[in-house]
């Protein structure tokens, strides 16, 4: 006779001891726990958490009057707006899936995603207006477009049927939204532009969602209630899902429609900002702003920085400034951060070259991530901690991607040995924490944007005095890394840098084109291929243009 588990038999799930992990719960809680406290803050505007939950429950019930359901995708083409921070909550309470577009993508990569993701909904920004528009021409395809016509802006002009402050209004402040059947159902969609042609579109359930929003957190010793500068696009990976963090902390969220560094430390000053992350480059062009801007900010800022580490000018320049950096790891399939660089109390009494290269490295895996470790990816064991033999970085757990949206291969791909691969090549250290050595897919990451250099080398290749192209990365004060294009010119033909460079920001996002060009003739091996890993030595020291 089988042994039977006491600990099995008749304890099982229900209403009473099981729900499903949603972030939709902590916006909830928030508007029971502190309805009357500052919620979101743009400009003149405030608002409360009981209004943000009663905005975003008619944002739902609106779009369930169009019939949006389980499954549907609504996108959003919007800046740091309070309407952007509804769509994090109404989007998921309707039962569909979240795609918030980088606005600085162009028209063809616009209508890709829309058309991919089939969306049916479309929020978007007069400041867009033109992009979308070409975008929605190319898609051909029928959606509900609503107009966000936020005060912050003068121009653009209006492209759909309605505006968004009408539509919501239509809905209805009570409406009784439920969480997911399952933690496992898609709350949001992310595109990645990886290294090859179109991009992945990167899904997120409502469970690693959840987790990610605690995780954040636990993970940086957020305190409740804890005042937030939105200085991170929104767009990217949800915002680093701190949207949903930010609900959990009952704090406030401060918006920012663009990254502009007089108005950082004015908002910082006034808000008593605690907290904001960005990119390198946020953080380097707060450093070089006028002291003047400065004075005043006598309390302690806590900043995230992810992207390259942070260089020790940066380290020591936020120390000065008296903003506490932390450094965190992560990509588009992790929900953003799914790492940090933990820090150690006995570092501070450190040298600052010291402090640099321990804070500058990737670090160990979240809180509510069960795994990040560098291992070699045809064994799939883990590397010797020795800080020079290479391997893959790898992460598992519950802030891992649902997979990529109809596109079975590529899932299965990343998931090879029951890991997900990043791509990225690293060392574990004598304390197991990881350092990135390289980048296996050739990602240029500028600004805290991801370039592919295919695409960028596709474009090129449509030059007609172009022979041969290979772009990699080229290390950049303010961005971090911009794109260098190594040139082999077909024979006979002058070379014009501004030229190849003009040509290629005509047909593409600005920020993808390269900021360099470098003629010549290009490195290869026996059976023809362009070998990177030399002309990556060459764009660190050269500073070429023809």
């Amino acid at each position: 006779m089988p042994k039977v588990n006491p600990y099995q038999d008749g304890l099982d799930k229900g209403a009473a001891n099981y729900t499903p992990l949603s972030p939709l719960s902590l916006l909830a809680r928030s508007a029971y726990v502190y309805p009357a406290r500052a919620a979101v803050v743009h400009g003149d505007r405030r608002l409360s958490w009981s209004e943000v939950y009663a905005r975003c429950r008619r944002l739902a019930s609106a779009l369930k009057a169009c019939g949006i359901s389980a499954g549907d995708t609504v996108a959003t083409m919007l800046p740091n707006v309070p309407a952007m921070y509804e769509a994090h909550f109404g989007v998921a309470m309707a039962g569909a899936v979240l795609n918030a577009l980088n606005t600085r993508l162009d028209a063809e990569a616009i209508a890709f995603m829309l058309e991919h993701a089939e969306t049916k909904v479309l929020l978007t920004d007069r400041e867009f207006s033109d992009t979308v528009a070409k975008a929605l021409h190319l898609a051909k395809r029928k959606l509900l477009v609503i107009d966000v016509d936020d005060a912050t802006f003068n121009g653009g002009k209006p492209l759909g049927t309605i505006e968004y402050e009408t539509f919501i209004g239509g809905g209805d402040a009570a409406f009784e939204w439920v969480l997911p059947a399952d933690e496992w159902d898609a709350i949001s969609l992310n595109y990645t532009s990886g290294t090859t042609g179109n991009p992945k579109g990167v899904v997120y359930h409502h469970r690693g969602a959840y987790l990610n929003a605690v995780s954040n957190m636990m993970s940086w010793g957020m305190p409740p209630q804890s005042v937030y500068l939105w200085t991170l696009p929104m767009f990217h990976c949800n915002g680093w899902c701190f949207p949903w963090t930010m609900a959990a902390n009952a704090g406030t969220n401060i918006c920012l429609r663009k990254v502009d560094a007089k108005m950082i430390f004015d908002l910082i000053r006034e808000h008593r900002v605690t907290h904001y992350c960005g990119a390198p480059i946020v953080h380097n062009t707060l450093i070089n702003a006028p002291d003047a801007w400065k004075e005043g900010i006598t309390h302690t800022v806590n900043a995230l920085v992810a992207g390259a580490a942070p260089p020790g000018a940066v380290i020591e320049g936020m120390q000065k400034m008296g903003f506490n950096l932390t450094h965190v790891y992560g990509l588009t399939e992790t929900y953003g951060p799914a790492a940090v660089c933990a820090k150690h109390p006995e570092w501070d009494a450190l040298p600052l070259d010291e402090q640099v290269r321990l804070n500058g490295r990737q670090g160990v895996w979240y809180h509510m991530q069960q795994g990040m470790t560098v291992m070699d990816p045809l064994t799939m064991q883990e590397v010797p901690r020795d800080g020079e033999t290479m391997g893959e970085v790898m992460f598992r757990g519950n802030l891992t991607m649902k997979g990529y949206l109809k596109n079975p291969q590529a899932t299965e791909a990343a998931f090879a040995g029951g890991w997900f691969h990043s791509g990225d090549l690293a060392v574990l250290q004598a304390d197991g924490y990881v350092k990135i050595k390289d980048r296996s897919k050739d990602v240029i990451i500028s600004g805290g944007e991801n370039i592919s250099s295919l695409e960028v080398e596709d474009v090129l290749y449509r030059h007609p005095a172009v022979l041969a192209v290979a772009v990699v990365a080229k290390p950049d004060d303010k961005w971090g890394e911009t794109p260098c294009a190594f040139v082999e010119l077909k024979p006979g033909v002058a070379g014009d840098a501004q030229e190849i460079i003009a040509f290629c920001r005509a047909r593409m996002a600005h920020f993808k084109a390269p900021k360099v060009v470098i003629f010549g003739t290009l490195p290869k091996t026996s059976t023809g291929k362009i070998q990177k890993f030399v002309l990556r030595e060459q764009a660190k020291s050269s500073s070429a243009i023809d």
